[in-house]
């Protein structure tokens, strides 16, 4: 039987939110204002998302298994450490960029962050992985599904609306059509209205239109939006 990967969805947005920016970084010109700053603005989306995501974690996911497995909780509770430590890097260096007034410093400065933001990539992308191969089997050694879900009712109810809104955005990005289609189904039959003609919304706003038409259909049963 498929268990539920309470990581599974949330990770996927994340991921996708590493890659485009990492693109975008290096496809960054750190001498052009305007450029800069859309990149400072990305990286500290991502430290923020992150940091919100590891503090989430901590809270609802690390000392629910705390009392089965207290080791385990304190070493993925360390690496969030670790992870915070990274993200406070990003920050200094997007602070340093701001406070530059040369295109050298500039320039040296955007070389820093790409090192910087390399490291914070490689790190995030093998944490989550750990978190889903190793610390998934003691949550459902543990926990049944619906615990897992009721976890994840309890940590999306506590994130701010604006975050919220922005972790839908690269999970939205982040997803298959078919796993789009199985969320705003879930959504549709068990939040208010408002809620899931939101999350259509960003759909609509997020994805090319030929994606978003297959969508639609799925999940309005033939009735697109207007």
């Amino acid at each position: 039987m498929k268990r539920y990967n309470i990581f599974y969805q949330v990770h996927k947005g994340l991921r996708a939110m590493l890659y485009e920016n990492a693109i975008l970084l290096q496809q960054t010109d750190f001498s052009n204002d305007a450029e800069l700053n859309i990149i400072a603005s990305r990286i500290s989306e991502v430290v923020s998302l992150f940091d919100k995501h590891a503090h989430s974690e901590d809270d609802n996911i690390l000392t629910a298994i705390e009392s089965f497995e207290p080791a385990v909780a304190t070493l993925f509770a360390e690496e969030h450490v670790q992870d915070h430590e990274l993200s406070n890097r990003l920050t200094a260096i997007i602070n340093m960029l701001h406070a530059a007034v040369t295109g050298e410093e500039k320039e040296e400065l955007g070389s820093a962050l790409r090192v910087a933001y390399n490291a914070f990539v490689a790190f995030n992308l093998q944490h989550m992985a750990k978190e889903e191969n190793e610390l998934n089997q003691l949550l459902w050694k543990h926990f049944s599904d619906e615990d897992l879900h009721g976890i994840t009712m309890q940590i999306i109810s506590k994130i701010p609306v604006d975050q919220l809104g922005a972790f839908n955005v690269w999970m939205i990005r982040g997803l298959s059509n078919n796993e789009i289609i199985h969320w705003l189904k879930q959504v549709k039959d068990s939040a208010p209205e408002p809620v899931f003609d939101g999350l259509m919304k960003v759909a609509e706003t997020e994805l090319p239109e030929s994606r978003f038409s297959i969508i639609a259909e799925s999940v309005t049963e033939g009735v697109l939006m207007a």
